[in-house]
């Protein structure tokens, strides 16, 4: 009769080991460094002041800063996607099918995955975030907190959603085109780039649908002088993104335990 395999009991040990294999791996890719943090610094700088003066909100005068808070979210973006296209990677490597024969669980699996992608992508943004304070965008204790916060839930989220994307695929060209299908039109109509307020009817339906627009007025709230937004519906806000972050970690393990992975 067949056993069944034994899990081991050290789940953290398992998470940190693979954690620390994905920051070591980023920091030796340099390409990735350049990619996952030049680009959205090239979109702010560009897109930011080529709209320039004819940009108007009621909230937010100056579109540089309107446009920071989307910045920082296309940061966690591409670090999602740098982080989980690596399982295609893994599974063509054959390293992905030996965590998966190792005594550990799939929720250690996963949870190491979405903490390595986060935690890079939390750190580049800071490290824009810090920079970028003499250009008049606020800052205190409390106010950095709520940053970091809404990041991590952010960052947990997307990259729960890039690896939902990539688990089921092998082929990296099939993964950038679900990219450019999924993730990058889930970014522009998350109000990074304009107000909902002044968008089309059903422009503005879709942006409301979107979990990442209710993350990303709480870090507009936090990283805006300008902000008018309520405390009330900004709890509001962090229960909505909650949600959605335990939803799309929740969606994570079961396509890692239901979904087979392929022999490259």
């Amino acid at each position: 009769m067949k056993q069944p395999i034994r899990r081991v009991e050290n789940i953290p040990l398992a998470i940190y080991t693979l954690w620390m294999r994905e920051v070591v791996r980023f920091l030796r890719q340099k390409n990735r460094i350049i990619g996952a943090l030049g680009t959205p610094l090239v979109f702010w700088l560009l897109i930011g002041s080529g709209v320039g003066k004819s940009f108007h909100s009621s909230n937010e005068p100056n579109y540089l800063l309107y446009f920071f808070p989307g910045m920082l979210l296309l940061i966690l973006l591409f670090t999602a996607i740098f982080s989980t296209i690596s399982i295609i990677e893994d599974r063509k490597e054959g390293f992905l099918q030996g965590v998966l024969c190792a005594p550990i669980s799939r929720s250690a699996i996963v949870f190491s995955k979405l903490l390595g992608g986060t935690s890079l992508g939390l750190l580049q943004s800071l490290l824009v975030y810090f920079l970028s304070l003499p250009l008049g965008i606020p800052f205190s204790l409390e106010r950095l907190v709520g940053v970091v916060v809404t990041l991590f839930l952010l960052g947990m989220a997307m990259t729960a959603v890039g690896y939902i994307l990539a688990w089921p695929l092998d082929s990296v060209q099939g993964y950038h085109a679900l990219m450019n299908l999924f993730l990058m039109p889930l970014w522009l109509l998350s109000g990074a780039l304009f107000p909902a307020e002044g968008a089309y009817g059903w422009i503005k339906t879709l942006i409301f649908l979107n979990p990442l627009y209710y993350g990303l007025e709480m870090l507009r709230f936090w990283l805006s002088p300008h902000s008018t937004l309520a405390l009330h519906t900004l709890a509001m806000y962090f229960v909505i993104t909650f949600i959605f972050f335990v939803l799309v970690t929740g969606i994570s393990i079961w396509v890692t335990d239901k979904i087979k992975v392929k022999n490259p």
